[in-house]
């Protein structure tokens, strides 16, 4: 192992550090909530990041991956593999080094008003910090900044000699489209399999997907269970339920459990009327993926206004399920979970209606009380719909309120800025 791969540990195994502290304190905690929810997606997080230190320090295959690419593809190949982005989105703990790197991130080459989030995870590239990996399959959509990044990842200096692939989407999600995207998706297992060694058996596919498909009931019926009024959990938890099925080992039976007990621990809750946020006055939807800050933000707005999130665009799940009585149904049956289903993807791509649609159902479904369209700068996409979503939110008679903000970088708009403005409007209509 060279000098460049010990480099793209350190921060992986402060990661490791600080997720098994937090292991620790978890399992001195005597209730359910602790035991059963949030140890085992921590012990989860400390597997995975020691699994990618393994691989590194043996040489042993590695892939660098993007979501939406369909997980279950890595599953069945046992192909170990890392989020590019994650590291920089902060899994849950804000990164210690954030406001450090993000200075950094300042004198890039890259446009400013490119997403903070793409730019930290080139940062994370060019300084080292992620490992260079045996392939890299990225993704080319849903934005220009998505796209040019991925050709940045291709020619950078330390990486330009890794074999990569990137799915090619199609712009529409008809039956022809899903066909289409689905023979991408078996080139893309074509291409794991020449540059890791590790073939794809159709059955394996079948029993990973059997066991996803599992998972998304069992989250539908978890979403559910938040339409409850007062909603049993707060709003970082449900970010969780995306994680366990769209990350490293999607399909494991062990997320199938967790599923059991979150849904367990919901439905105790609503029948003794003993929600985690108390005094819950109004029903937040936020329109957009959590911030990084998310998790100092929205306990906040529950403590001082009284304001819970029930859903955000990652908690959010249209997931369909997916037919296994074929190779091509289940291939087919991944290309529509990626190209329609996905968050952020499923709404940024092809027509606003995707936009609309989604918030009227969310509205109706999870009886909403008001729409919150962070307004993320990087999301130009959603950006260009802000008219069309407050018209939509006029119509289905909800208040919506647009903030503008960066989902990494508070001092584009600071807390208290963001805090002022949700105060101001909560006020105003009177939630």
């Amino acid at each position: 192992m060279d000098a460049k791969q010990k480099r793209s540990l350190e921060r992986i195994n402060e990661e490791i550090v600080t997720y098994s502290a937090l292991a620790e304190g978890l399992a001195l905690m005597p209730d359910d909530m602790s035991q059963k929810v949030h140890l085992p997606l921590v012990k989860y997080i400390v597997a995975q990041h020691s699994k990618t230190v393994e691989h590194v320090e043996k040489g042993l295959p590695l892939v660098a991956n993007t979501f939406t690419n369909p997980p279950e593809i890595f599953s069945a190949m046992d192909i170990h593999w890392f989020f590019i982005f994650q590291a920089a989105w902060g899994g849950g703990v804000e990164n210690p080094h954030l406001m450090e790197d993000l200075e950094i991130v300042d004198n890039m080459a890259v446009a400013s008003d490119c997403c903070t989030l793409l730019r930290m995870g080139l940062y994370y590239i060019d300084q080292g910090y992620l490992p260079v990996p045996t392939a890299y399959v990225g993704i080319v959509e849903p934005c220009d900044g998505v796209t040019s990044v991925h050709e940045a990842i291709m020619s950078h200096k330390d990486w330009r000699n890794v074999p990569s692939f990137a799915p090619e989407p199609t712009y529409y999600t008809d039956e022809r489209s899903i066909k289409y995207y689905a023979g991408e998706i078996k080139r893309m297992a074509e291409f794991l399999e020449k540059h890791t060694g590790n073939g794809l058996s159709i059955d394996r596919l079948r029993n990973v997907i059997e066991e996803t498909n599992k998972q998304y009931a069992l989250w539908h019926e978890y979403n559910a269970l938040r339409m409850s009024s007062p909603t049993p959990h707060d709003a970082i938890l449900p970010q969780s339920c995306f994680y366990v099925t769209n990350f490293a080992g999607a399909g494991d039976p062990c997320h199938t459990v967790w599923f059991q007990d979150l849904i367990a621990e919901a439905e105790r809750r609503i029948a003794e009327n003993d929600p985690v946020v108390p005094n819950q006055k109004f029903r937040v939807l936020w329109f957009d993926i959590p911030s990084v800050y998310y998790a100092t933000l929205v306990p906040w707005m529950e403590q001082e206004l009284g304001g819970t999130v029930v859903l955000d665009m990652i908690s959010y799940c249209p997931y369909t399920q997916i037919d296994t009585s074929t190779e091509d149904t289940m291939f087919e049956g991944l290309a529509k979970r990626s190209l329609n289903d996905g968050p952020m993807i499923r709404q940024a791509k092809g027509f606003a209606d995707n936009f609309l649609a989604d918030i009227e159902t969310i509205v109706n479904d999870f009886k909403i009380d008001c729409v919150i369209w962070p307004g993320h700068m990087g999301h130009k996409d959603g950006a260009a719909s802000i008219s069309l979503m407050r018209e939509k939110c006029r119509e289905i008679n909800v208040p919506f309120l647009t903030i503008g903000l960066d989902h990494v970088d508070r001092r584009y708009t600071s807390l208290e800025e963001i805090q002022a403005k949700i105060s101001q409007f909560v006020k105003a209509m009177v939630l």
